[in-house]
């Protein structure tokens, strides 16, 4: 894995800097274009943001936002500059909140992130993000596109169907989940299935761990990982150095305090807060609720663009559960739909190198029966499966905590 996307990443950092800053004031008068920039920047002079000290003087706008702005102003806030019925894509993840995809190629910056993982022009890569409504399956579908690649839609879960696409077009590179491409390697195996053309991947939307990596580095794949959300594409993604992740040239990365817009010094961990140049839906600080810290230096890649250091935590209670979010107001609404629940919390976890979710719960001596119908709940409000302990009541800590997140990062 040689050489860069463009010239763009190894171009001086001052340069970059300076350049990206002249096209800061028309990208913020172009988003205040859009009603909902315009009350949120509360008539801020685009003119005079210019330098990062003046980006960093502007409010953060919180994830957390999004839910009740887009009731309020339907479908996604005010925040899009290109009107609804001219957008590629109509998406949803959870929340709900609603995204766009736009027309351009790339709309979501992957194809530098896959070129670094070395996917080149005329591979075949097997796609495991999903389609259905959520944005991951045509972030990197676009970016593959963008490089000259063929894509199979593979999605999630149909483990046993995707393996005989696997099998039949064989090929070379995997996008997913880490835990997804384990869960494939080892259905292979028991089942005799051919996946051994997978040499390369690029995973996101999961957590991973150096034992992990290893694991599917014996097996023959060699993965590196990018940061994305559905609001900004690719934020970050590894090189074949693997020393922290090198910032996409599309987005300006600041790291905060959290809980404030306050840029942290160079090293400090702090809240994530990105600003992207997209036409169509233009994000200016966004907060995404993922610590990470900024690394000093440039990659020994060449890269010569800033780096974080990769996730590492979240600034709320929120946690990313093989690729989805899980926030503490579902867990709230499943105590609520059983009453004889008192205090809940949801423990998420790792075991044999996938994530798990266990609900422990407090209530009076109740039936397994009771336990599953929990689970049911828990399944139907977060999308995803989890075990249930019942509790004795009083056992639990009295601190408002939801969700214990007790994955090392």
């Amino acid at each position: 894995m040689t050489g860069q996307y463009d010239s763009l990443e190894i171009g001086d950092p001052a340069v970059r800097e300076r350049e990206q800053f002249a096209q800061m004031p028309a990208a913020i008068a172009h988003a205040m274009t859009a009603p909902g920039w315009a009350r949120h920047l509360g008539g801020a002079d685009a003119k005079a943001i210019n330098s990062r000290a003046a980006l960093a003087k502007l409010p953060v706008l919180r994830k957390a936002d999004f839910v009740a702005m887009q009731k309020e102003a339907p479908p996604f806030g005010g925040l899009n500059v290109t009107p609804v019925a001219n957008v590629k894509r109509l998406l949803m993840s959870p929340g709900p909140i609603f995204e766009p995809e736009g027309a351009a190629g790339d709309w979501w910056g992957a194809a530098r992130a896959l070129f670094a993982a070395g996917f080149r022009e005329g591979d075949i890569v097997h796609n495991s993000f999903a389609y259905h409504l959520t944005p991951g399956g045509f972030i990197m579908e676009s970016g593959a596109h963008a490089l000259g690649c063929a894509v199979i839609p593979g999605g999630v879960g149909n483990t046993e169907q995707q393996l005989e696409a696997i099998a039949h077009y064989r090929p070379t590179g995997y996008v997913g989940t880490p835990d997804f491409l384990k869960i494939l390697l080892d259905t292979a195996e028991k089942s005799g299935k051919d996946a051994s053309s997978l040499k390369r991947g690029l995973v996101s939307g999961a957590a991973l761990p150096a034992s992990l990596r290893e694991e599917l580095g014996r097996r023959g794949v060699a993965v590196l990982q990018c940061y994305a959300t559905a609001e900004l594409g690719v934020i970050a993604y590894e090189s074949e150095a693997r020393e922290g992740m090198i910032v996409n040239e599309t987005v300006i990365v600041e790291i905060v305090r959290p809980g404030t817009g306050d840029p942290v010094p160079d090293g400090e961990v702090g809240e994530v807060v990105v600003t992207s140049f997209n036409r169509d839906y233009p994000m200016i600080r966004l907060a995404t609720g993922d610590l990470s810290a900024l690394m000093t230096g440039v990659s020994p890649c060449g890269r010569t663009n800033a780096r974080i250091k990769g996730w590492m935590g979240r600034a709320d209670q929120t946690a990313k559960v093989k690729g989805m979010f899980v926030h503490p107001k579902q867990i709230a609404e499943v105590a609520a739909r059983h009453p004889e629940l008192k205090r809940v919390r949801l423990v998420v976890d790792r075991e044999a190198e996938q994530d798990t979710m266990t609900l422990l719960a407090e209530c009076a001596p109740a039936d397994a029966a009771f336990a599953t119908a929990i689970a049911a709940t828990l399944q139907s409000i977060t999308k995803l499966k989890g075990s249930v302990k019942l509790m004795t009541p009083g056992t639990l800590p009295n601190d408002g905590k939801l969700i214990a997140d007790e994955r090392k990062p």
